[in-house]
């Protein structure tokens, strides 16, 4: 069963919701300092929070740190958008 999604291993490491460590990604599609829309080789991840700030970003191994008051974080099914092309979507309907 195939349906586009590579898998490999992943860890996800939140510290004191002050805090994240994520390997195994592919891509971040957007963020600004409350939401993150990431790629990985899970599936896809929105991560919500206040005063996010990217640290680190390793594209080669696919490591990437933010720190900020993380509210939730959730694997998505279906193709990520950036909140750029949600608005432009809806402006043109």
């Amino acid at each position: 069963m195939s349906d586009g999604i590579t898998f490999g291993s992943q860890e996800v490491k939140i510290i004191d919701r002050s805090s994240i460590s994520l390997t195994g990604i592919n891509k971040i599609v957007s963020f600004d300092d409350e939401e993150f829309l990431m790629e990985s080789n899970m599936g896809n991840i929105r991560l919500l929070g206040e005063a996010l700030e990217l640290l680190k970003l390793d594209t080669n191994e696919g490591n990437v740190k933010i720190k900020g008051k993380i509210n939730s974080f959730t694997y998505l099914e279906g193709k990520l958008k950036s909140k750029e092309e949600s608005m432009l979507t809806k402006l043109f309907k």
